[in-house]
C-alpha cells in the first residue's frame, strides 16, 4: 500500500473532495455554461451580421443592375439626340443649298435677261445706224431729214419695247 499510485489515487479522491464540497464542480458547470452562452450569443450575431451581409450583397447586385439599364438607357438616348442632331444638321444643309441654289439661278435669270436687253439694245442701235446711212445716201433735202428724224426715233422706240 505505499507505493505511490496508491498515494496519488488517495490525494486524488481528497482533492475532489474537497473541490466538491467547497463548490469548485458548480463554478465549473456555471463557468462552462456561460462561456457556452456566449458562444452561442457569438454565433447568432455572426449569424445576423451574415445575414446583413447577404442582404447588403443582394441590394448591391441590383442597384448594379439598375445602374447598367440606366446607364444603356443614357446611351441610347444621346444615340438618338445625336441622330436626331445629325437629320436636323442635315436638313439645314438641304435648306441652305436649296436657297443657295435658288438665288444662283435668280441671278443667271437676270444675268440673262439683262444681256438679251442689252443685245437687242446694241441690235436696234446698229439698225438705226444702218438705217440712217442708208437714208442719208438716198433721200436729199429737208423734208427727207425730218422724215429719217421721226423714222429713226420710232424705230429706237419699238426696237427697245
Amino acid at each position: 500500500m505505499l507505493e505511490a499510485e496508491f498515494w496519488v489515487a488517495v490525494a486524488f479522491v481528497i482533492f475532489m473532495a474537497i473541490a466538491w464540497k467547497a463548490g469548485a464542480f458548480t463554478m465549473m458547470t456555471k463557468g462552462l455554461d456561460g462561456r457556452a452562452n456566449r458562444i452561442r450569443h457569438e454565433l447568432d450575431e455572426a449569424k445576423r451580421l451574415r445575414e446583413e451581409a447577404a442582404a447588403v450583397l443582394a441590394d448591391y447586385k441590383r442597384r448594379q443592375v439598375e445602374a447598367e439599364k440606366e446607364a444603356q438607357a443614357i446611351v441610347a438616348s444621346a444615340r438618338e439626340e445625336a441622330q436626331r442632331a445629325a437629320d436636323e444638321g442635315q436638313r439645314k444643309l438641304n435648306d441652305f443649298l436649296a436657297r443657295r441654289t435658288q438665288a444662283a439661278d435668280t441671278k443667271i435669270a437676270q444675268a440673262e435677261a439683262q444681256a438679251e436687253a442689252q443685245v437687242r439694245a446694241a441690235a436696234a442701235e446698229a439698225a438705226v445706224r444702218v438705217s440712217e446711212t442708208i437714208l442719208k445716201e438716198r433721200l436729199q433735202g429737208d423734208a427727207a431729214q425730218g422724215l429719217i428724224r421721226s423714222s429713226l426715233g420710232e424705230i429706237r422706240t419699238r426696237l427697245r419695247a
